[in-house]
């Protein structure tokens, strides 16, 4: 089983002088699910190479097993020094995809065709894709093959409004998650802030927030395995 995740490569938070871009745990906790599994575990970014990380969330409050983990983990972060260029990277390689979130992709991987691109062929490959957080985000230039918005009619969630307001950057971000996602026609639902949601629609799985990433990877490596079953 091989597996590709995607990492923003975008490290601004706006305007506001501060940094930003993946979440730690995002990352840690479905990597770690994904290499006890046995798994390849390829990562990958706009810009390839070392992705930034949201200063925030290796902070002592925001620290898990998982996150300390990866960090003392030397083949981990050396895989992270060492992402491939999204640009690069083919669909047809790999079982599924799993996208990080974080602030970051609200700037670049939303607006990013290769990014589009992939996860349009990945699902009309049949083959499932998972993104938690901000990341649902990105999904919001993805059509269907007629065109209509990817996610309209689908159940999705993705960080809240609330969530949001309460880290104090719903005036910063370029769009809300939730809101973005209801426009789109998806059916969105979401559980108490901070709380961990994970929902599965046909080969599209999405979670709230961080503490939902790596319930969403073992949801997803679920998939994976119904899909091969399936073949």
């Amino acid at each position: 089983m091989k597996i590709l995740i995607i990492l923003t490569s975008h490290d601004e938070l706006g305007t506001t002088g501060r940094k930003t871009g993946f979440w730690l745990e995002e990352l840690a906790a479905p990597y770690y699910r994904f290499k006890d599994a046995g798994a390849d575990v390829v990562l990958a970014s706009p810009n390839g190479g070392r992705p930034p990380l949201d200063p925030k969330s290796d902070e002592p409050d925001h620290q898990t097993e998982e996150t300390r983990r990866f960090t003392s983990d030397p083949d981990a972060t050396a895989a992270l020094d060492h992402t491939v260029r999204l640009d690069t990277v083919s669909a047809e390689d790999f079982d599924t995809v799993f996208y990080a979130g974080g602030h970051g992709p609200l700037w670049d991987l939303a607006e990013d065709e290769h990014s589009v691109r992939l996860i349009e062929t990945v699902l009309r490959a049949g083959k499932p894709l998972a993104l938690v957080c901000h990341a649902p985000g990105v999904l919001r230039h993805a059509t269907n093959p007629d065109g209509t918005p990817l996610v309209r009619g689908r159940r999705v969630t993705g960080f809240t409004n609330g969530e949001e307001a309460a880290v104090g950057l719903t005036e910063v971000v370029p769009f809300l998650v939730e809101d973005e996602l209801k426009q789109l026609g998806a059916d969105y639902s979401k559980i108490g802030d901070w709380e961990p949601y994970v929902l599965t629609d046909g080969l599209l799985l999405t979670g709230q927030n961080p503490a939902s990433s790596g319930a969403a990877a073992d949801a997803l490596l679920s998939r994976v395995a119904d899909a091969n079953a399936g073949s």
